[in-house]
């Protein structure tokens, strides 16, 4: 059991960085930038079945997740650098989410 949680902060360290980072870099284009190293940089180091296609997907369906969020009030954001509704970082940052999800979810069930 101790090796499951040790794998799984292992993918989870990328995504507290990431949320780190985001009261120090003001620019959200270097924020979205620096991100996209660190997901490079993760999935370089260690590439499984199928990440590229989570990472893809949770881009995408983010974005109109967050879309919906906003439109409809539930969210706010004062960066909104994508749409001028949000953060350009913040699908970038969720991509990865999923990626950590779904990499956890299969060191769980082993």
């Amino acid at each position: 059991m101790l090796q499951k949680i040790s794998r799984i902060t292992y993918n989870v360290i990328p995504v507290i960085v990431m949320i780190g980072l985001i009261p120090f870099v003001a620019n959200d284009y270097w924020l979205t930038a620096i991100d996209a190293l660190i997901i490079a940089a993760v999935l370089w180091y260690r590439n499984e079945k199928h990440d590229i296609t989570v990472l893809v997907f949770g881009f995408f369906i983010m974005i109109l997740a967050e879309y919906f969020f906003v439109s409809t009030g539930v969210e706010t954001f004062v960066r909104n650098s994508l749409f001028g509704l949000m953060p350009l970082w913040l699908p970038v940052l969720w991509a990865y989410g999923f990626v950590a999800i779904k990499r956890s979810v299969f060191i769980l069930s082993r």
